[in-house]
């Protein structure tokens, strides 16, 4: 099942079971989706979903945290209640040892030596993990490694 299709069904049983929490958190997906497709003027595929669904999910991540520093619990629940919605439409995230294998053998293709590769180490990683592992964590994790190398 394509992912739009599984976006409207999972509208349509959330309208069934009154889960207006889940409900509101996929209409407001849908319609990102839909604004995404007016732009570019075409109908997405699977992978287009889940660039919008990766931008949601980051978008939301960000709210949870500027929520939390705020104090605003509730406000912070809510976004993470949406975050959980918006990460059944994500593919399965890779584990931190497969990240670090995956940047390990990168470094090593790439040759990069120290902290002052990392421009061209991130720009091979990161098509290969798009979708896979937040940018942040990718980051974090080469720095690190670059920077034990040195």
């Amino acid at each position: 099942m394509a992912l739009r299709e599984k976006l409207e069904e999972d509208i349509k049983a959330s309208m069934r079971s009154h889960d207006q929490a889940r409900l509101d958190a996929l209409r407001f997906f849908k319609n990102a989706v839909l604004a995404v497709e007016k732009e570019q003027k075409k109908e997405l595929d699977d992978a287009g979903v889940i660039e919008v669904a990766t931008k949601q999910a980051s978008d939301r991540r960000d709210s949870i945290k500027a929520f939390e520093e705020g104090g605003r619990e509730a406000a912070a629940a809510k976004e993470a209640a949406e975050l959980v919605v918006l990460e059944e439409f994500l593919p399965p995230q890779m584990s931190a040892e497969g990240l670090m294998e995956l940047i390990k053998a990168t470094v090593s293709e790439v040759g990069a030596a120290s902290i002052q590769d990392k421009g061209k180490l991130m720009g091979k990683l990161m098509p290969q993990v798009r979708g896979k592992a937040d940018g942040t964590v990718v980051n974090q994790m080469a720095t690190e490694y670059l920077e034990s190398l040195s």
